[in-house]
């Protein structure tokens, strides 16, 4: 097994160990002394499948308190994956990393706390299968709109399909306006 670090301090792409032959493949989705290795030592207490068709974005989703990271793996299909830092004290606060995750390159991202978390299908349909830290608990939802001005996110479909409850989200700005980003030091 293989991670990538990306650059968002944090963000793993995990490339997990994929053993083909004549009848397919086998991979290990998740081995808890395999990811403590590879410094992901988290308690994982609740795994979600969503299954979405090709133009949907779900996101951008975080929760405010009981925060959760995840690990998320697409089992079918393929995605636009999008992690945005929501770490204030972060040189990269509010600052967001794209990925491609589908079951053909069988690739995982590891998402920590205080990150929002979002997706776009590109493929007919997807399912992802992901692991998270905390329960899920609906009274501490937070979100930031898919179409954010200050985010910008280069989403690759046009005219997506966004659910009623994600297009209400507020902006960046509505939510973290009065944080200021942490410039990185001149060298």
């Amino acid at each position: 097994m293989d991670v990538l670090l990306t650059s968002l301090e944090g963000v793993l792409l995990v490339k997990p160990d994929v053993f083909h032959d004549n009848r397919g493949y086998f991979t290990e989705i998740y081995k808890k002394s395999g990811y403590n290795k590879l410094q992901i030592e988290r308690d994982f207490v609740q795994d979600n499948l969503s299954y979405s068709v090709k133009g949907v974005i779900r996101g951008l989703h975080y929760q405010v308190k009981q925060k959760q990271a995840k690990l998320i793996k697409v089992i079918r299909g393929e995605i636009f994956d999008v992690a945005v830092d929501l770490r204030p004290d972060s040189p990269n606060f509010g600052k967001w990393e794209s990925f491609i995750l589908s079951d053909k390159n069988n690739r995982q991202i590891f998402i920590p706390e205080d990150f929002a978390h979002g997706f776009c299908v590109l493929s007919e349909t997807a399912h992802l299968l992901y692991k998270c830290t905390d329960y899920y608990y609906p009274g501490d939802e937070g979100g930031i709109i898919w179409s954010d001005p200050i985010l910008n996110i280069n989403w690759p479909v046009q005219d997506p399909i966004v659910s009623e409850k994600d297009k209400k989200l507020p902006t960046f700005a509505d939510t973290f306006g009065n944080i200021r980003r942490r410039e990185k030091p001149k060298e």
